[in-house]
């Protein structure tokens, strides 16, 4: 399969062919990583020296927006491997980095960002849901990942945030699949995105020890890399809404016309969002600024919806039928999804609002 695909247009094409199969069931789930990988996906804002094709964490977003126009199932599965690659280059673990990077930017690999919860921990919303005992070389996991995307079952690793029990900071460690102890569920019963190998992971008495350690100190760590967990999130939202726009204005609809101010302005608003997604990234603000990274990911969840409305109102009554419906169906039940996605709107908003109390105290 992966060798037709020769480069980013074939692994596209490949996504756009298989997009509905990939929202509905998992017949697919197993080939979005090796087909990403053998085009190179992966390798997008990675350093060439350590086996990426270089550029930026914009560019990593700009290409998880390119696959999300075809499938947001394909889009979340890059993104999660995209945030596992990002750990490991800003991990000081050097032989995790040189045995796991390389099958992970060749699609190989799955890699999967098991820190939903642990983001939720960074903004004081939740505990971290996974114990770590110390033992004389390491620590006993116990503990469970209720919601972990790209668990392809012939091979993943994810990152879990533990809490040892004797004190000592947080930290961010790799499962692999096949480690004991540590037991994938059944895919999750999806409303859409079924393709995406989401599941759960109990975790049992697992060892871990300096060779699974992506971070000693989670709290330092996952501040560092939140604003690419969350700018490459955007870049979901961004392909997304630009798939709605083309097709409202591919629509032909009789009522077309009336809808042209719409397009414009949402067409508007996606722009300015992306360039202060860019700027804000280019110039590092994000690390030390986090609201307004927030700002950008509620405002892009909102100019999905706008558009999913406008291609809903420009398909009219041809987006009802299923005969007619093309992909209509699919986006709105994506777009359903954006305000979901860890961190979800709800939990942003209540951030923010505690920033702002902080500020006023």
């Amino acid at each position: 399969m992966t060798q037709a695909i020769r480069n980013q247009d074939d692994a596209l094409a490949w996504v756009a062919a298989h997009a509905a199969s990939l929202d509905r069931e998992a017949s697919h789930a197993d080939q979005v990583v090796p087909v990403l990988g053998a085009a190179g996906f992966f390798r997008i804002g990675v350093p060439v020296e350590l086996g990426g094709s270089g550029g930026t964490t914009w560019d990593a977003v700009e290409a998880i927006a390119r696959v999300a126009e075809h499938s947001l199932t394909a889009a979340f599965v890059f993104w999660g491997q995209r945030c596992f690659i990002g750990y490991l280059l800003d991990s000081d673990n050097t032989v995790l980095r040189e045995r796991v990077l390389p099958v992970l930017l060749s699609g190989e690999l799955a890699g999967a960002t098991g820190l939903s919860n642990a983001m939720k921990y960074l903004s004081g919303i939740e505990s971290l849901s996974v114990a770590a005992t110390p033992t004389a070389d390491g620590w006993t996991l116990d503990g469970r990942l209720p919601w972990v995307t790209n668990l392809r079952r012939s091979g993943y690793v994810v990152a879990a945030a533990v809490e040892p029990t004797d004190g000592q900071p947080p930290a961010v460690v790799a499962l692999f699949h096949d480690t004991p102890g540590a037991v994938r569920s059944d895919d999750l019963e999806l409303l859409a995105l079924r393709g995406s190998n989401t599941a759960a992971i109990d975790i049992r008495g697992v060892a871990s020890g300096a060779g699974e350690l992506i971070a000693a100190d989670a709290r330092a760590f996952l501040p560092r890399v939140r604003p690419a967990f969350l700018s490459l999130q955007c870049g979901m939202s961004i392909g997304l809404a630009r798939a709605s726009l083309a097709a409202s204005k591919a629509s032909g609809s009789a009522a077309r016309a009336g809808l042209q101010a719409r397009i414009d302005r949402i067409e508007t608003d996606l722009v300015d969002a992306i360039a202060a997604l860019r700027s804000g990234l280019a110039d590092g603000r994000f690390a030390t600024q986090a609201a307004p990274l927030f700002h950008i990911r509620i405002r892009l969840a909102g100019i999905v919806r706008e558009a999913a409305d406008l291609e809903l109102d420009a398909t009219g009554g041809r987006a009802y039928l299923l005969a007619t419906t093309g992909a209509f169906a699919r986006r709105w039940l994506e777009a359903a999804f954006v305000p979901v996605v860890t961190p979800s709107l709800t939990q942003l908003h209540g951030e923010l609002e505690r920033q702002a109390a902080l500020r006023a105290a």
